[in-house]
């Protein structure tokens, strides 16, 4: 397991990481990117906790969304399925776990002090962070993807479902979008990775 960690994850993390994956016996699967989610933690029907990762993920992202993932599993463990899944006691988990990650050995200077603002109240994912975001983004592979805030007023653009979108005014943190085929406005995060038109 350890030899499969250093390649996904940053080196002077995977001891670490190792231990939390023994101590609460999660079994690990690295899966083809799935657009809609980084990672998901189920408890199998044999009682065997899962946790699932992108594979595609670059190492720091791919830290978190574990680390992010795992807290789920302690949080419900020790509170209770009731508990939101996002709330307060998953969100101290996840900062008690991350904590010992946010050093220079692991993360680049520039994401620490990102980090260091994003777990003071960490949420539900990364991507809702724009700043952090934006900074992840920058060790991902080249895609050809734009985010909303780069497409220009009243651009076109298409999701990875298909659907096409006509980028509206910013709403606060948000993009208004109109969906071309049905005429509904949806409202985008500013970092959203879409496929440009024209």
């Amino acid at each position: 397991m350890q030899r499969i960690l250093e390649k996904y994850i940053p080196e002077a993390s995977v001891e670490a990481v190792f231990k939390l994956i023994k101590k609460h016996n999660v079994h690990l699967k690295i899966v083809n990117e799935r657009v809609t989610r980084h990672g998901d933690y189920r408890k199998l029907p044999n009682g065997q906790h899962q946790i699932t990762v992108n594979a595609n993920l670059n190492p720091y992202r791919f830290l978190m969304t574990l680390v992010h993932e795992i807290a789920h599993l302690v949080a419900f463990n020790e509170c209770g399925r009731k508990i939101k899944p996002h709330g307060k006691e998953w969100k101290h988990i996840f900062q008690q776990f991350m904590l010992p990650f946010i050093r220079p050995e692991i993360f680049p200077n520039q994401l620490l002090p990102l980090l260091a603002l994003h777990f003071k109240n960490p949420k539900a994912t990364s991507d809702t962070d724009a700043k952090l975001s934006l900074a992840l983004k920058q060790f991902d592979p080249e895609n050809d993807k734009n985010y909303i805030f780069e497409i220009p007023q009243d651009g076109l653009f298409r999701l990875y479902n298909g659907k096409i979108f006509k980028r509206g005014q910013k709403r606060v943190k948000r993009y208004e979008c109109l969906e071309v085929a049905t005429g509904k406005i949806y409202l985008f995060n500013p970092n959203a990775e879409v496929e440009f038109l024209k």
